[in-house]
């Protein structure tokens, strides 16, 4: 594929990804309230749901994606009630301090978490619908072609994601005391029950 499709397809892709979205806002809220532990898996859901996007986009099942309407739904719904189901342990997690050995998180539910955000959002969905056919030739594309790509998606969207837990890892070490800790865990909490709203509402 040509260079500079690839070069319009990721700076498209990165200015998608760099204004903060259900997925930005859940991990940042996350990593505020309970460390950076946990924040690569839920990246790498993130990253999976959208390479399932892109796949369908790229093999022309646009239409079959929007026929399975009640499908779609049912997935939007389910990753906002996982989200608040997170925002509600979160609330209810003990205060513990920074200097106490962390709690190891949960791969497989922070995997999954990342995963069923990205693919409940129609932002998601909807960017790679739109923009791929701009940007390429699908009736030409090869299987490096599609690899390419598939390249790209995975560098940009896990280095602004992991990037954005970095800097909330960062800040975090900011917040000390006690009642410092039990408010950023609580408005961690709210933000994530934000992001299920948004998500259920769209």
């Amino acid at each position: 594929m040509a260079l500079s499709s690839l070069l319009v397809f990721a700076a498209a892709y990165l200015a998608v990804l760099v204004l903060p979205g259900p997925s930005v806002t859940a991990l940042i809220a996350r990593v505020l309230a309970q460390g950076f532990d946990g924040a690569p898996a839920f990246v790498a859901g993130v990253v999976v749901a959208a390479l399932t996007w892109f796949t369908l986009a790229a093999t022309g099942l646009a239409l079959l994606a929007a026929s399975l309407g009640g499908l779609f739904e049912a997935i939007r719904y389910a990753g906002a009630a996982y989200l608040l189901f997170l925002a509600w342990k979160l609330w209810r997690a003990p205060i513990r301090p920074l200097s106490a050995p962390p709690v190891a998180a949960d791969a497989g539910r922070m995997f999954l978490a990342g995963l069923m955000v990205n693919l409940g959002n129609p932002k998601a969905m909807m960017f790679f619908f739109a923009l791929l056919p701009t940007v390429v030739d699908l009736g030409g594309l090869t299987l490096l072609g599609f690899g390419e790509l598939a390249l790209v998606i995975v560098l940009v969207c896990s280095g602004v994601l992991l990037g954005y837990a970095l800097v909330a890892a960062r800040a975090r070490r900011l917040f000390t005391s006690p009642g410092a800790m039990r408010w950023m865990n609580r408005g961690g909490a709210t933000v994530m029950a934000g992001a299920a709203v948004t998500i259920a509402a769209r």
